[in-house]
């Protein structure tokens, strides 16, 4: 009896060890259906439709053009926050519509209604996406100033992009908080903890505790956090392995950052709690002096800077910039990384 107790705690201890080297998971491409025609876009009602990409996976979008059929003078292609979706551009793509500027925002796969819901997809994956869509977005906006604009961990996704050796064909990339909480940011607990949860419970989900939401806020818009929070199109329970490769994504943004050519604009809040002043002054300084890499340090910013109550604030800049690269700011906000080697608290 004791040796088949034993036996079976071995075996136990055996199947755990072997589980925990297991690579955690990632979203596959998918398979094209029969007749599929290549990338192109599915148009619907109200600015909705549906960008098709080249393994046919179909990622929702929604898109804020100039009133009475203006062609735009520039198109922002935006990209959303980890476990946010298209809408997060909600606020920001009516007020630049205003002004001339199209926004398409869209759905990356695992998020909002995008394939996958829940689970993580390879920065090859997305950063394929990425060109996919920029290339349908400048074919219909030939004379257009093309940008891409990602927030939080579209952000990530847009670095990971334009910092590798095929970046998409736009003409700007605007970096709103980016995410570059990466591997070599984390403790080494955490490091240990999430590679270890990962492999032992990929497919579990976990809510964040009660304490860290009530601690860390992600704006000072109050109702824009609350009304995040009500949308079914939000994930609140996050699976282990898709923090994981959330980690990764960060990294090679961390890594990429100094490798993007196209002229950059970097936004980042004195006030985020979500990605803190020592990553983002680690992944500034590893990317190192670049002519074409501009930053803004705004002193009332939080994290989702498109929704915080200073929003029209980032909206003016971005439409600046958009207009002229070397023109001053409207804000006259500071550049980030000076603001962050004067902090004490940025190490």
């Amino acid at each position: 009896m004791i040796q088949r107790a034993t036996a079976a705690a071995l075996a136990a201890l055996l199947s755990l060890t072997l589980s925990a080297c297991a690579t955690p998971h990632l979203q596959a491409p998918q398979t094209p259906p029969a007749g599929f025609v290549g990338p192109h876009v599915e148009e619907g009602s109200l600015g909705r439709g549906v960008f098709v990409v080249r393994d046919g996976a179909r990622l929702p979008y929604l898109r804020w053009s100039p009133a009475e059929a203006r062609e735009p003078w520039a198109v922002v292609v935006a990209l959303h926050g980890f476990n946010d979706h298209y809408a997060s551009f909600r606020l920001a793509g009516p007020w630049w519509a205003e002004r001339g500027i199209e926004t398409w925002a869209y759905d990356q796969r695992g998020f909002g209604l995008a394939p996958g819901r829940g689970e993580f997809a390879p920065e090859t994956l997305t950063s394929q996406d990425l060109r996919d869509i920029v290339a349908m977005v400048r074919a219909r906006r030939p004379h257009a100033v093309i940008a891409v604009a990602g927030e939080s961990m579209g952000g990530s996704s847009t670095i990971s992009a334009f910092g590798s050796e095929t970046p998409p064909d736009a003409d700007r990339v605007i970096l709103l908080a980016p995410g570059v909480w990466g591997w070599s940011s984390q403790s080494p607990l955490n490091r240990a903890a999430l590679w270890t949860a990962a492999r032992l419970m990929g497919a579990k989900t976990v809510e964040p505790p009660a304490f860290a939401v009530r601690r860390i806020r992600a704006s000072d818009n109050t109702l824009e956090l609350i009304r995040n929070g009500r949308d079914p199109q939000s994930i609140l329970s996050t699976r282990f392995d898709a923090m994981y490769g959330l980690v990764d994504l960060m990294e090679t943004a961390t890594e990429r950052l100094g490798r993007v050519e196209k002229p950059t604009l970097l936004l980042y809040g004195a006030h985020d709690q979500i990605i803190t002043r020592g990553p983002m002054r680690h992944a500034l300084e590893q990317a190192g002096e670049r002519p074409g890499l501009r930053t803004a340090y705004y002193a009332d910013g939080w994290h989702i800077l498109n929704r915080d109550l200073q929003g029209e604030t980032v909206y003016r800049d971005v439409e600046a910039w958009l207009r002229d690269a070397a023109a001053p700011l409207p804000s006259g906000a500071p550049p980030v990384l000076p603001a962050l080697r004067a902090d004490p608290k940025a190490r």
